[in-house]
């Protein structure tokens, strides 16, 4: 017996130490949890500024398993703000050279990529992705696998460190467990001291397997050795930890680490935690593990150690310290398994099974399956297989959905595959519930069984290899004793049995246990290397020749039969002979027993329809060690997803959910005990609708009245016979389908009599039986009689051609065979090539006789042809157009809706945008007001397309701005104004006079703008004493004077002026008060005052630019005054048009109109307005121009 020893020094190596040591040391930040798994995130400050972020993944990188020489590659998504900075690396090397790796970014997908062309076995590793900003990093690591190509040879790993590194990396490791593996040879009785360790940690379920393992038999004498050992071990425990609980040994979880925590509350914080493997301290890391294979995590009292990157060379005996004092040990066992055949790429559609299965190299009991990184067990929605060789493994996803979609894996110890499961939608009717199917989707694509049977037969060649290793060794073993001299007492007690042997003398083939039916034989063999004489034993009693028992020898061999078994004959039997002893038991029993009625009613067969349950109940007598198997069609039923099991006492049960018509078929109970084996067998019955019948359909006639079907009868009848087939059909080019009618189950031909020649029909026909109405077996097109093909289209005709379009025209065929035209086909050939190019395909004919070929490349020449098309298909091809190219047919430039007036603000930017037609591309001249345009002045042409640009206009570059578009065809212009102005000055001084009692006279000085806007009125608001609101009294005034009416004596009166334009208003210029005494003209009745009216005549609006299209109406209008009434012409390019009876011209109190009713081009021009009297003379002009 050993003791533990409590030791205190300070031998802390790298990576250990108290838990405020580390944060002291390292400056680790805070620890966050990203949304993604495996993702770690370390903050570097408390509180992150609001619209800022630490970095994190959304789209992590996976694993990749890629062949040698392939191109190998990783992408990852990051965020934060500010925009991290993203690295890469690996545990075992440098990623610096350029050569084989590459880093990038993509900004349209924002992914980066990390790449390695051409990859080695040598890149095989673990590598890391870092993305850092001032306010934190995130770390996420990923396994990149190469399968190394022919039969090469794995190499290693890693080369042997130098004298120097290593012995560094010993002194720095000079920390060594108490509890270190037995490497030397045990003496007999000696026991393993890590089988105490292990014992103290494990589980009361896990002692048996432990003693097993370390070859311990003595039940009593362990636990009450463990029972010391632990008194002794919680007292060691009891200077630094006030709990422990929650001890769980190491397992490999989905995301490849393996794990083992505890629940542990130390009295001192400080105190220092030490990991060993195999009793060598081993460093790690605390919360950040990303640098170190190992690390601690600590949570609240919840310690917990993980491994990464696992590879065989981590197996080993873990221990957990704290300070000098052991709390925990586990052992990390790795089974050297592989993958033979790896799951594969599933694609599935909804509702249906998807299947991944693989191969291992070793027998696995049970593998663990992974799913979207979350373990995946048996039940409703997964069916977990394992074949009884235990080395085909096989994950069954029941009932996909589009959530089932993603990646699946498979690990086995340290091994891992995995593969994606692309789940296709259902495009059944819309708003329908989808049908659950009865298919499987996925699997290896190879004969799994054969590639198992063959591994089975290599591992049983290993294992007797190894069998012979192992006796060749004892025997070795036990040849060296025999000759090693015995002193010792128990020595002497084996000196019987070792002279015994020194004759020659040993048991070829021992005793054997036997298990004797009640009433039956049983016999014992015993077979001897040489002929000697043997006596036997029941429990201890020496045995004879009895009626019911026979002891024989015949040689070397040895036997002793029980003629009629019976529960006396039960014991422990032997037989010694030759000074050698073997010893075995035989049981007597009976075989699990069915009563005859229970059998009678399991075996009849039980029918559901599809969608139902089904169950059976099998009673039995109550025996020991009974174990009851259940079978479908040969293949063992697992309880999980739709089969529920249930074992009692007296009876087991077996119920199938939701049962589906491949459910159908033998269903088998097998009862097993010692004795022997007993089956009862009943059947499942599933009824369904039937399939679809047997296709494909043959045709047995087509003539022009009538098509004769045959199909073959379905290979599922649903359960139930077939009553009846029901025919449908539907012409082609039609949306309803019309039921032909019924045929008998035993006829499978049916003759269409209601036939068109030359019309295509689809037949659908259904398998009716009682449950109901099966898929449809659909028809090809079928036509009624021969094809008979339309004659020959007359040769298409060019009726135009562009550069970007050839317009076709052609006549329909002479001779269409008594057929409907459905339409045409088009064909075009480009000029020195042979190839006929189609236009539109037969399944969409043009309709009409013409068709516009947009599909041409300017300058080229083609010719075209047309055939037509009826239900037989496409006909002859027409003959050949004429060659011609596509190009645009010369033509007078023309100009496309430009606008004739702009106004502009003062110092923004002006583009004037001009489209126009010519060809050839004519030359482009802009002038303003008759001459060229300045310099300054950007003209930009482009095909079809001019403008005018002035960056900041003045009120200078106002004006008549015209263009010119001349080519060899002719030459056009068209004139747009553009009036360049600003939010206008307000008016002068503001004068009120008064000649007429009751009006006033409001004039003003003209705002400073008048002469530079020829667009500017005024506006005059008036208010009096009474109501002290202003209001618009007069708008759109030309002149600088208003009279204002309706004075009323006695108020006072104030009028304000305002200058308006294009752009705004003025400010307001004030009048001077009009008051009840003031600017009052005193009024002399007796004497008449003479007041005079007479003035020249004036343009109070002027007339207005316009552009109407020809053919349009168009309305002039202008507005003079004067006194006496002024005399007024119309001028068409300074000629008299008052006399013309195609211009209609009115004067209506000095509001001056001409009306055009259809207008015509050579009425465009410059109109003028003279108006004359006896004081003077005015006049206004404008310009028209007609469009095209």
């Amino acid at each position: 017996m050993w003791k533990k020893k409590s030791k205190l020094t300070d031998q802390t190596a790298t990576g250990q130490g108290p838990v405020s040591d580390v944060f002291e040391k390292e400056g680790v930040g805070i620890k966050k949890r990203s949304k993604v798994p495996g993702v770690m995130i370390t903050q570097y400050v408390e509180k992150i500024p609001d619209g800022k972020s630490h970095p994190d993944f959304t789209r992590k990188p996976i694993a990749l398993t890629i062949q040698e020489g392939k191109f190998a590659f990783f992408k990852a998504l990051v965020i934060g703000d500010p925009e991290p900075t993203v690295t890469w690396g690996r545990n075992n090397g440098d990623v610096s050279d350029t050569s084989k790796y590459v880093t990038k970014y993509d900004p349209a997908t924002r992914e980066h990529l990390f790449e390695m062309a051409n990859v080695k076995p040598e890149q095989a590793d673990t590598y890391k992705c870092f993305a850092a900003n001032e306010f934190g990093r995130a770390v996420v690591t990923v396994v990149l696998n190469v399968i190394e190509v022919g039969f090469k040879k794995a190499q290693a790993d890693s080369q042997v460190q130098p004298e120097a590194a290593v012995a560094d990396f010993k002194s720095v490791l000079k920390r060594k467990s108490k509890i270190q593996p037995k490497m030397e040879k045990k003496e007999d009785g000696e026991i393993d001291p890590r089988f105490w360790e292990l014992l103290i940690s494990a589980d009361k379920k896990d002692y048996e397997s432990l003693m097993l393992e370390f070859g311990v038999t003595d039940f009593r004498f362990m636990l009450k050795t463990l029972n010391e050992i632990k008194k002794e071990r919680e007292e060691e425990q009891a200077q630094f930890i006030e709990n422990l609980a929650n001890l769980k040994p190491i397992e490999v979880g989905p995301d490849g680490c393996a794990t083992f925590s505890i629940d542990m509350d130390l009295i001192e914080q400080s105190s220092r935690i030490f990991l060993y493997k195999d009793g060598v301290m081993i460093p790690y890391s605390k919360e950040l593990g990303d640098t170190i294979k190992h690390s601690l995590k600590i949570v609240g009292r919840k310690y917990q150690f993980s491994i990464r990157d696992l590879f065989p060379d981590d197996a080993g005996l873990y221990q957990v310290d704290v300070e000098d004092v052991n709390v925990f040990s586990t052992d990390f066992k790795i089974p050297m398994v592989d993958f033979l055949v790896k799951i594969q790429e599933c694609k599935a559609m909804e509702r249906e099974d998807a299947v991944f299965e693989c191969v291992l190299s070793q027998p696995f009991g049970k593998i663990m399956w992974v799913g979207k990184n979350l373990p995946l067990e048996a039940g409703d929605k997964y069916d977990i297989e394992v074949s009884e060789d235990k080395l085909i493994h096989r994950l069954i996803i029941k009932d996909v959905a589009m959530v089932d979609k993603g990646i699946y894996a498979a690990v086995a110890g340290i091994k891992s595959c995995n593969a994606f499961l692309v789940v296709e939608a259902d495009k059944g009717e819309p708003g329908k519930k989808k049908q659950r199917k009865t298919t499987r989707a996925g699997g290896a694509g190879v004969d799994l069984t054969a590639i198992a049977q063959e591994q089975a037969v290599k591992n049983t060649a290993d294992r007797e290899v190894l069998k012979e290793k192992v006796k060749a060794i004892k025997d070795e073993r036990a040849a060296n004793a025999t000759a090693a001299p015995e002193t010792s007492a128990e020595a002497k007690a084996k000196v019987k049995v070792v002279e015994a042997s020194q004759t020659g003398y040993s048991i070829k083939s021992g005793l054997s246990d036997v298990f004797a039916l009640r009433g039956k034989k049983g016999e014992l063999v015993c077979e001897m290397s040489h002929e000697v004489d043997g006596a036997w034993f029941k429990d201890g009693e020496k045995l004879s020749t009895t009626d019911g028992i026979a002891i024989v020898k015949d040689g070397t061999r040895h036997t002793m039969t029980i003629h009629s078994s019976s529960e006396d004959d039960t014991g422990v039997y032997h037989i010694e002979a030759g000074g050698f002893k073997s010893e075995a038991k035989v049981t007597v029993g009976e075989l699990p027993a069915i009563d005859a009625d229970d059998l009678h009613k399991f075996s009849k067969p039980v029918t559901i329809k599809v969608g139902q349950n089904a169950s059976w109940k099998m009673p039995y007598t109550p025996q020991d060690n009974l174990e009851v198997k259940w079978f479908k069609d040969g293949k063992e039923l697992k309880d999980g997803g739709g089969v529920k099991l249930v074992k009692e006492v007296k009876h087991s049960r077996l119920l199938l959910r939701e049962c589906l018509r491949s459910d159908a078929g033998e269903i088998k109970i097998q009862l097993k005990n010692p004795f022997g084996t007993i089956e009862a067998t009943s059947r499942l019955i599933v009824l369904d609708k039937p399939g679809p019948p047997e296709g494909p359909v043959e045709i047995l006639e087509t003539t022009s009245t009538v098509i004769e079907l045959q199909w073959g009868a379905p290979k599922d009848d649903g359960g139930s016979p077939v009553t009846n087939y029901i025919i449908e059909r539907q012409q082609l080019g039609q949306t309803v389908w019309k039921k032909m009618g019924d045929v008998a189950a035993d006829k499978t031909t049916y003759r269409d009599r209601n036939v068109v020649h030359g019309k295509l029909y689809i037949y659908n026909i259904y398998a009716v039986n009682p449950e109901g109405t099966s898929d449809a077996l659909q028809t090809e097109e079928t036509m009624a009689g021969v094809l008979i093909f339309a004659g020959r289209p007359g040769a298409p005709k060019v009726v135009s051609a562009s550069k970007t379009c050839i317009n076709l025209k052609w006549e329909p065929p002479e001779d269409d065979g008594g057929i409907k035209i459905d339409g045409y086909q088009l064909e075009k050939r480009k000029k020195d090539t042979a190839q006929w190019i189609a236009l539109n395909p037969v399944t969409e004919p043009i309709e009409v006789l013409e068709y516009a070929v947009k599909d041409v490349v300017e300058g080229a020449e083609y010719e075209f042809r047309v055939s037509a098309i009826n239900v037989s298909g496409a006909g002859e091809f027409s003959l050949p157009s004429v060659m011609v190219t596509a190009k645009n047919p010369n033509m007078r430039p023309t100009f496309k809706d430009p606008e004739d007036f702009m106004v502009i603000r003062a110092g923004n930017s002006v583009r004037i945008k001009v489209l126009y037609e010519a060809e050839p591309p004519p030359e482009i001249t802009w002038m303003k007001d008759n001459e060229p345009v300045s310099s300054f002045i950007q003209i930009i042409n482009t095909e079809g397309c001019s403008q005018l640009v002035i960056p900041s206009t003045k009120r200078s570059d106002s004006g008549n701005y015209t263009i010119v578009a001349k080519n060899k065809v002719g030459e056009a212009s068209f004139d747009i104004e553009v009036l360049v102005t600003d939010e206008p000055k307000p008016p002068g001084a503001v004068e009120l006079e008064q000649i007429v009692h009751g009006k006033v006279i409001v004039s003003w000085e003209a705002s400073p703008d008048q002469e530079l806007d020829n667009r500017l009125y005024y506006m005059v608001a008036e208010h009096d004493s009474s109501t002290r609101m202003w209001h618009t009294v007069a708008d759109r005034i030309f002149d600088n004077s208003y009279t204002a009416n309706n004075i009323m004596p006695g108020r006072e009166y104030h009028f304000k002026i305002y200058a308006k334009n294009d752009m705004g208003m003025s400010d307001p210029s004030m009048s001077p008060t009009w008051g009840i005494n003031s600017n009052r003209i005193p009024i002399n009745t007796n004497t008449p005052v003479e007041v005079s009216f007479e003035k020249p005549p004036s343009v109070l609006v002027p007339l207005k630019m316009h552009s109407p299209p020809k053919g349009f109406q168009m309305y002039m209008t202008c507005a003079i005054r004067g006194c006496p009434t002024p005399s007024v012409t119309w001028h068409l390019n300074n000629v008299c048009i008052n006399g013309d009876s195609n211009y209609y011209i009115t004067n209506s109190y000095g509001v001056c109109s001409m009306y055009i009713l259809r207008v015509r081009p050579k009425d465009a021009g410059e109109y003028k307005v003279v108006a004359v009297n006896s004081f003077g003379k005015a006049e206004c002009s404008t310009k028209l121009v007609v469009k095209d």
